[in-house]
């Protein structure tokens, strides 16, 4: 297990590089923007997009990792496709090759002809990343990669990460917008029971050096197997007066059966990962959303890292039936290895009854009674 956690962590180190270059340059930004379509698209969007960014970052960990644990082949997936539509009307298969010099010559193509920015881009791929972590050397917790799948979400929030506002004020220590909530999840779970096992977030925007401005970024992971719980963060404690982080588009009903529980202190981000590592970091106690909207992708690796620190994540509306039907005990959680058969695309990996995430079981029940008493 700590070869494989190394391995995504470094993965997604190398993720993040790809991310914050590809923001550096916009004349290069701009060439690596497509707009998604038919069972590809997110149907909470009315503009679904995503960047050659997402792609190549996919790319490079199915690449990374797939090579250094063949037992996994066939069972990294992420939430794009690897087909790219350049601006001379070319679809091209997005892949990390043999040598730099043969990604550079396919990213020319993809990239309008733009040979520097195709050389930059495939310097990054094939870069070595070098990891200094004390606390990942000392994980000793085996399991073996053959009973375990990966998701991965290359950028979450990537409409955030087209906008690249950088300076939004956070609100009660959460960003509203910007880059801040433009994450690289990685998470792995268990092949039979869909159970989360091992989870790493990346934060490549987590700050701007003033000077070079540059971005700054920093990652964190968790594991939950068998009964054993390691991460890089301790778990926050349990707050007296409880905030919460929704979506702006959360319904009305949700938010008026809430505001008697919170009161002001309800908040609202953008991105899926973003609110679940709010929770996780303790700037809000729940993330709550009654919607459909997010995927298997946006959740393995926050939920992972949530049932390593104590916490978890319900399925909102199997939680509330049983909870209705007097079963106050272990309520539903998401699972992660089986599609919704009456679905296509990516609505088949969808969280289709929303979600409650938690780091404390006391503040779960609370809000499972407040929701199951609402006329929602």
């Amino acid at each position: 297990m700590a070869a494989l956690l190394k391995s995504l962590v470094g993965a997604s180190e190398k993720a993040a590089r790809i991310a914050q270059l590809c923001r550096q340059e916009e004349a290069l930004f701009q060439l690596l923007i497509e707009e998604k379509t038919g069972t590809d698209k997110n149907k909470k969007f009315v503009q679904d997009f995503k960047t050659l960014a997402d792609v190549l970052i996919q790319e490079v960990i199915k690449h990374d990792v797939g090579k250094e644990f063949p037992e996994l082949h066939g069972h990294i997936c992420g939430e794009e496709s690897n087909q790219f539509e350049n601006s001379l009307g070319e679809t091209l298969e997005v892949q990390v090759c043999a040598t730099q010099q043969d990604t550079a010559s396919l990213l020319f193509t993809i990239l309008d002809r733009n040979r520097p920015a195709a050389e930059l881009l495939a310097a990054a791929i094939h870069q070595e990343v070098v990891l200094q972590d004390p606390a990942l050397d000392a994980v000793a917790l085996a399991i073996p990669p053959e009973r375990l799948a990966i998701w991965i979400d290359p950028i979450d929030s990537t409409n955030q990460y087209i906008r690249g506002q950088a300076s939004v004020a956070p609100i009660g220590g959460i960003c509203p917008s910007g880059l801040r909530s433009a994450l690289v999840l990685i998470g792995a779970y268990d092949r039979s029971s869909g159970d989360p096992v091992l989870g790493v977030i990346n934060e490549p925007f987590f700050q701007e050096d003033p000077l070079t401005h540059r971005w700054q970024g920093v990652y964190h992971w968790g594991i939950s197997y068998q009964g054993t719980s390691l991460s890089s963060l301790r778990r926050p404690p349990l707050c007296p007066e409880p905030s919460v982080v929704l979506s702006s588009s959360e319904t009305p009903a949700i938010q008026r059966a809430l505001r008697p529980l919170y009161g002001e202190r309800l908040r609202f981000a953008s991105g899926a990962g973003y609110k679940m590592l709010c929770v996780i970091l303790g700037l809000a106690e729940t993330y709550i959303l009654s919607e459909g909207s997010t995927f298997k992708w946006d959740s393995c690796a926050p939920h992972a890292i949530l049932r390593a620190l104590g916490g978890g994540m319900v399925d909102l509306e199997a939680a509330l039936q049983a909870w209705c039907a007097g079963q106050r005990g272990a309520l539903p959680e998401l699972t992660y290895h089986q599609p919704a058969g009456d679905a296509v695309g990516a609505e088949r990996w969808a969280n289709r009854g929303g979600l409650v995430a938690f780091m404390h079981r006391e503040h779960l029940e609370v809000v499972m009674a407040t929701l199951a008493t609402a006329a929602l």
